[in-house]
């Protein structure tokens, strides 16, 4: 079942027929409606990279804040914002992080933080979401599009209400100025340009 719920019922009518009801919004689906606080306790925000053309190099950032508004009669109003902390970058490398944060790519000094901030979302069916938005990178900002999956709603020991999200999308970080690299003496080159981003995001209802 998914977070916003749609009456399916086909209804058949005549001339002389009543107007058909509007839409009921299922009340436990509707009750999720409201402002949330992601936890960045139990998130993840993770990227992968090709390295040398043959293996996958992990990473994520351990330092971010963001909201959620959800909206259960109108996904369309539903909206998402994060704010990372690009020094937070971790990929398991003290050199590869410090690379990393250096002017060959985030500078993370003259750039501190990467932004979100969503400009359309819309429900795909079942619990299948897609969000579209601003990401920010070295003061270049281009329009993704990220799709989502709704893992549930619960409360937690300590009375958080909480829902859970899974998602994914692909960039080119040549599109955000990211652009160093180092030729292969046997062809290619060190670090790809696709990078993958994955998020598991679990955010608290604001009381």
């Amino acid at each position: 079942m998914g977070i916003f719920g749609r009456k399916n019922d086909t209804v058949t009518t005549t001339a002389t027929a009543p107007e058909a009801p509007a839409a009921v919004v299922n009340p436990d689906l509707a009750a999720l409606t409201g402002d949330y606080t992601i936890d960045p306790a139990h998130s993840t925000l993770g990227f992968t990279a090709r390295h040398a053309m043959v293996t996958n190099v992990k990473g994520r950032f351990t330092e971010f804040t963001g909201t959620l508004h959800l909206d259960g009669a109108d996904p369309a109003a539903s909206t998402a914002t994060l704010d990372i902390a690009m020094d937070s970058i971790d990929t398991g490398s003290a050199d590869r992080d410090g690379h990393l944060k250096s002017a060959d790519f985030f500078k993370t000094e003259e750039f501190p933080s990467m932004t979100f901030r969503s400009t359309e979302a819309e429900a795909l069916g079942g619990d299948d979401y897609r969000i579209t938005g601003d990401l920010t990178i070295l003061g270049v900002t281009k329009p993704v599009t990220i799709d989502l999956e709704f893992n549930g709603a619960a409360k937690d020991p300590f009375g958080n209400e909480r829902v859970g999200f899974e998602g994914k999308t692909e960039i080119l970080r040549s599109e955000w100025g990211l652009t160093w690299n180092a030729a292969l003496e046997t062809g290619g080159v060190l670090v790809s340009d696709k990078i993958k981003l994955n998020f598991d995001i679990s955010a608290i209802k604001n009381a």
